[in-house]
């Protein structure tokens, strides 16, 4: 016949006893947002407080580096970046990504970790990311990030390519000409355009000026 507890001290040794001898789960099954307990000795890596299913999702944040980095938690000191948009597959082959990013992470393909659903993969991608704090290398004139947009400054490379340079001379090659307009048809450039600059987008074509 199976004795009743009578002290609260008893019963809490005895349950954390039984949790020991058949390696129970805590409550809930998952452990909530902030881990995920398993049993063996290798638990699963834990999950920040915060993070959603998707590494990297929108509104998230990255540590500092482009080639090696993590995701923290935006209030981090080590926060240094926010994703504006996510996209899988690879930057060459998936959408744009919005004209004032400063920087994009390709994230690689990884495998399931060693639990129970398989929740630690992560699919090929690629973030569009912009800085926490300036500068801003993708604001118009500044000289960097992604995308050629419209008040951006260029110079020639010559064989008609032409690369992104600061507005303000502080780059390492000074402006020859500064995209004025986007439109989407060369015509439809004013008759001052010296250069034109595939852009991309729904207007792909800049109309550029000397400077």
């Amino acid at each position: 016949m199976r004795e009743s507890c009578s002290v609260g001290a008893v019963c809490a040794l005895m349950a954390l006893l039984a949790t020991l001898l058949t390696g129970c789960q805590g409550p809930g099954g998952d452990g909530g947002k902030d881990g995920r307990l398993t049993t063996g000795a290798s638990p699963a890596p834990a999950r920040t407080s915060g993070f959603g299913a998707v590494f990297l999702a929108v509104d998230e944040c990255s540590s500092f580096g482009t080639t090696s980095f993590t995701e923290v938690g935006c209030r981090s000191e080590r926060a240094a970046a926010k994703v504006v948009a996510r996209h899988d597959g690879t930057a060459g082959d998936g959408p744009a990504c919005p004209g004032t990013t400063d920087f994009v992470l390709h994230i690689s393909e990884q495998s399931p970790v060693s639990d129970e659903d398989g929740d630690g993969a992560i699919p090929q991608g690629y973030a569009c990311m912009r800085n926490l704090q300036p500068p801003h290398p993708g604001d118009p004139g500044g000289g960097g990030g992604p995308r050629t947009i419209q008040g951006d400054c260029v110079y020639s490379l010559g064989d008609g390519q032409v690369r992104e340079t600061a507005c303000d001379g502080t780059g390492r090659k000074r402006p020859e000409y500064k995209v004025t307009e986007a439109v989407t048809r060369r015509d439809r450039c004013p008759l001052s355009t010296a250069l034109y600059v595939q852009l991309g987008g729904e207007r792909p074509v800049g109309c550029a000026r000397p400077v």
